[in-house]
């Protein structure tokens, strides 16, 4: 990144423009850098789409300190979509992957998260805080009590991930009250190493940085893990119930709102 001193702005996409941008930033991180695909992705425009997009409010970042067109300025995106937002488009994105319906029952207000991703100029620094921050701003506004999505590791090799994807599955599920399952036809389970023979310290490193952040929260995972061949990504269900968030946890959450 160009010596400057970043000047950072959260808020929602509220033009086709601005849409355009985050699914650009989307293409260039998990189709260019992660080899995904999809349908409706457009590879003579670069943008990375799906038919869900017009459902999500999309929160972007940017950084106003860049001299190229404001639209150009995107460096982060976040997809965000109510449970309200869901109903009118039939089902979450994520009910390919997961039986969500002990969440879809429970009566709480939910937030489907996905799509999360920095340029790669401004990742492990203060952009993900913002993005983060912003996202808690949402949630109060909204009155959200549970957050869930897919996060993903890199490939599809399940022998290779046995060791992160059984810390997980052993030190991290979620209780039975807000644990969606993979469904039963794409299920693929995340108990492959016994709890004596994981290697904590290695199996916790290969753990990618957004899911080691949401298990910072207090975030669980759901039961099983979904093979995304079309992304080249291994799929596990994140959520995080605010009503079991420590005041620890809300103070990570929230540390840099006035950033």
């Amino acid at each position: 990144m160009s010596a400057h001193t970043p000047e950072f702005k959260v808020k929602l996409a509220e033009t086709e423009a601005e849409l355009q941008a985050a699914q650009r930033l989307r293409y260039r991180v998990f189709v260019e850098e992660l080899g995904g695909s999809g349908p409706l992705v457009d590879h003579v425009a670069r943008l990375e789409k799906d038919q869900f997009d017009p459902y999500f409010d999309h929160l972007i970042l940017k950084d106003l300190a860049l001299a190229a067109d404001p639209v150009d300025q995107v460096v982060g995106v976040y997809r965000v979509l109510r449970d309200d937002a869901a109903a009118k488009h039939g089902r979450f994105y994520s009910e390919d992957e997961y039986d969500l319906s002990i969440l879809k029952s429970s009566g709480r207000k939910l937030l489907e998260l996905g799509r999360s991703c920095l340029h790669e100029d401004y990742r492990g620094g203060a952009a993900m805080f913002h993005l983060w921050n912003a996202l808690a701003g949402y949630v109060a506004e909204h009155d959200i009590e549970v957050l869930f999505g897919v996060a993903s590791f890199h490939g599809t090799d399940v022998a290779a991930l046995a060791q992160p994807l059984s810390l997980l599955h052993n030190r991290h599920l979620a209780p039975e009250d807000i644990r969606p399952r993979a469904q039963a036809g794409v299920f693929q389970t995340m108990d492959l190493v016994s709890e004596d023979h994981i290697d904590r310290r290695a199996a916790m490193l290969a753990v990618p940085p957004l899911i080691k952040a949401y298990l910072r929260l207090g975030g669980f995972v759901g039961d099983g893990a979904y093979l995304d061949h079309a992304f080249n990504t291994t799929d596990v269900c994140l959520i995080l119930d605010t009503a079991r968030m420590n005041e620890k946890n809300r103070a990570l959450y929230s540390k840099e709102r006035n950033l």
